[in-house]
């Protein structure tokens, strides 16, 4: 059995994006880990090549979010890698992602078990979603509780929308129109695993998480729609999940760059000048409560882009 890791990257560097630590994480149970690396201006490819394994695989690829809008360009970036994995399995993690240690040979014994057993298209994994810090964590509607990370390696499987799921589709051309059908794809029969992806996507000092949005905001629109840049207010965390437990191994010295604490708002009411967060919508918090108070984590309705099996 094979199992391919793969991702996609551009200036993980001027981003904050910890794409080392990333790969890391999954890597002693891979067998290749193929990385498209878009044309950055920072240190990315440097950064990457730091990791010294014979199993990393660098496929140089153009950016092009003009010809891809409302992020379609993530999804193409992520079948670019797809394209080049030689294992039964493939295991997918953005570059703000990452695997515990303690939950790696779960992992592959699982793909172990599954291997010959065609009805499991992948795997699906529980999420962790930090914000502003490496302490807090949303437990709220409006974040995705599951998402699939490990797909079979079956050409008419492919990355949807904005790269955060999969696929299958009976037939497909990679134009835009493709990556955002629902009509001519397929949710995948996945088996769910309970392993956390630890999510980092929104734990960066305030003015990266600013420039972050700003390129959101480009790759979305196909050209820059954000404001002029203001310091990113993540709002009052105490209001969040508190984290109890370990990170990854591989993110400790990663974590111990924390330097903006004294940005963060760690008590009080949110700042009734700035755009209210998602999270923050009376009708959101109610939601949120009732699920998690009620139903014991359960979501009420939301799309799910997957059937569980």
């Amino acid at each position: 059995m094979i199992i391919s890791g793969f991702t996609f990257v551009r200036n993980a560097e001027k981003l904050y994006i910890p794409i080392k630590e990333s790969i890391l994480s999954i890597l002693p149970i891979c067998d290749e880990f193929i990385v498209a690396l878009a044309k950055s201006d920072d240190n990315t490819e440097a950064i990457i090549r730091s990791i010294s394994s014979d199993k990393i695989k660098i496929i140089y690829t153009d950016w092009k979010v003009d010809e891809y809008p409302k992020n379609t360009e993530f999804a193409r970036q992520t079948d670019i890698a797809k394209s080049h994995c030689k294992g039964e399995w493939l295991f997918y993690l953005q570059g703000d992602e990452a695997i515990h240690e303690n939950d790696l040979s779960k992992i592959k014994n699982a793909c172990e078990v599954e291997l010959n057993n065609k009805k499991v298209e992948g795997f699906l994994f529980n999420y962790l979603h930090f914000w502003g810090d490496y302490e807090h964590y949303h437990q709220s509607h409006v974040w995705y509780p599951k998402e699939i990370r490990i797909i079979r390696n079956l050409p008419e499987i492919h990355s949807w929308r904005d790269a955060q799921s999969f696929r299958k589709f009976s037939s497909f051309n990679g134009s835009v129109e493709d990556y955002l059908n629902k009509t001519t794809s397929e949710k995948l029969h996945v088996k769910k695993l309970d392993v956390n992806v630890f999510h980092y996507g929104y734990v960066r000092p305030p003015e990266l998480m600013t420039a972050k949005r700003k390129i959101a905001s480009a790759t979305y629109h196909g050209s820059n729609q954000e404001k002029d840049p203001v310091l990113f207010d993540y709002g009052p965390l105490q209001k969040l999940t508190l984290f109890k437990e370990t990170h990854p191994k591989v993110m400790n010295d990663w974590m111990a760059k924390h330097h903006w604490k004294h940005q963060l708002q760690l008590s009080g009411s949110r700042n009734k000048q700035r755009a209210i967060h998602k999270h923050e919508k009376l009708k959101y918090r109610l939601v949120s409560w009732l699920e998690n108070t009620l139903l014991f984590g359960k979501q009420l309705g939301g799309f799910k882009n997957y059937i569980e099996l």
